[in-house]
Parts: C-alpha cells; sequence; structure tokens
C-alpha cells in the first residue's frame, strides 16, 4: 500500500503532469473567452450580413426531418416546436467550426510567437555565454596586467581570443579533412575499388586503341 501511495505521488508530482493540469485549465478559459467572443461579437455581425442579403440569421439555418407543429393561441396559427421537432441545426455546425478557426489561429499565433521568443532567448543566453569571461579568462587577463575594468582591453582579448578559436577550429577541420582523405587511400571503400578498376581498364583500353592505331 505505501508503495501504491508512493508511486502515485511520483507520478502527481512529475513535471509533464502539472503542465498538463494548467494547459486544461488555461485551455477552458480560453474556450470561454472564444465562446463569448463568436457569441458576442461575431454571430451578431454574421446575423446583420445575412440580414442585408435577406436572411435571418444562423438560428433559422436548419433542415426540418420531422416537424412538429403547435398552433399560436394569440395569432391562431401553426407553429414549428423546434424542441418537439427533428432537425438538422447547421447554424450550430457553422458556429462550431467558426470557434474551431478561432481558436486554430489563436493558438497558432500564440505558439508563433512563443517560438520566436524562445529563438531569441536561445540567440540571446549564446551571446552572453561568448561575452561572459570564464575564469581561464580572468586568470589570463590578470597575468597580462589587464583590469577587468578595462573595457577596451577586455573587448581586444575577447577579439583575440575569438580569432584563435576559429583559427583552432579551421585547422580541425584541415586535419579532419586530411584524415578522411587518408583513411580513403589506405582503407578504400568496395565502391571506391571498383572506381579504380575502372579507371585503370579504362586506361589500358585507351593504351591498346593507340598501339593498334601506330601500328598501322
Amino acid at each position: 500500500m505505501k508503495k501504491f501511495f508512493a508511486d502515485f505521488k511520483k507520478f502527481i508530482s512529475r513535471g509533464n503532469i502539472l503542465d498538463m493540469a494548467v494547459g486544461v485549465i488555461v485551455g477552458s478559459a480560453f474556450s470561454t473567452i472564444v465562446t463569448a467572443f463568436t457569441n458576442g461579437i461575431i454571430m451578431p455581425l454574421i446575423k446583420m450580413l445575412l440580414a442585408l442579403v435577406g436572411g435571418d440569421g444562423l438560428d433559422s439555418v436548419y433542415t426540418i426531418l420531422h416537424g412538429v407543429y403547435t398552433t399560436d393561441a394569440t395569432t391562431g396559427e401553426s407553429v414549428l416546436d423546434l424542441t418537439n421537432s427533428i432537425y438538422i441545426d447547421w447554424g450550430a455546425f457553422i458556429t462550431a467550426i467558426i470557434n474551431f478557426l478561432i481558436i486554430a489561429f489563436t493558438l497558432f499565433i500564440i505558439l508563433r510567437v512563443a517560438m520566436r521568443s524562445s529563438e531569441m532567448f536561445k540567440k540571446a543566453e549564446e551571446e552572453a555565454k561568448k561575452s561572459r569571461l570564464t575564469k581561464e579568462d580572468k586568470l589570463e587577463l590578470k597575468k597580462r596586467g589587464i583590469s577587468l575594468r578595462d573595457r577596451e582591453a577586455v573587448k581586444e582579448y575577447k577579439l583575440e581570443k575569438q580569432k584563435l578559436l576559429e583559427e583552432k577550429a579551421k585547422l580541425e577541420a584541415e586535419e579532419k579533412e586530411r584524415k578522411a582523405k587518408e583513411d580513403a587511400i589506405n582503407n578504400p571503400s568496395q565502391e571506391q575499388l571498383l572506381k579504380d578498376i575502372r579507371d585503370l581498364l579504362r586506361e589500358m583500353q585507351t593504351d591498346n586503341s593507340k598501339q593498334v592505331k601506330s601500328a598501322k
């Protein structure tokens, strides 16, 4: 039993579970905002546009499958009873699509901004790491008699260090390429061997053709 509760505590304490709970709560609140925005702003605008072209709005967009009619006590006219009728509510379906598009577009914008912000933070962090002086740098500056307050001297030291690092990276790349070429020569692949044999056969064929022509 203790192991069961320990595993349960470990489960609910995991970061992704907490993130999911926060996401569900924020998502529910966001869904309420979108529904209010759709019903309070978007739908009245759509109804107004439909009214301009002679429609009654999305509330009247439905297809009756089985209609139940009642008599209006005031006018005596036969009125469709939507509560007891069977019908396809196209207006509710269109409203749900509008809600989905608004939510999807808003999430797309939020994720796009979040990803760009994350990239900016990463770049800023990398730049900060590059410009940050390590313990070795401080010792080297101390050996050279350069004060950390002397920004110009520190900047020149950083530029010199960056240049040395670039040269070192270039030399390492050249050394890596040289070793790759040596490995290709000392340990040729099957494909390389076939290529060499093909080139050798072509050279021999060319030499034979020249000898035949010279003999003629």
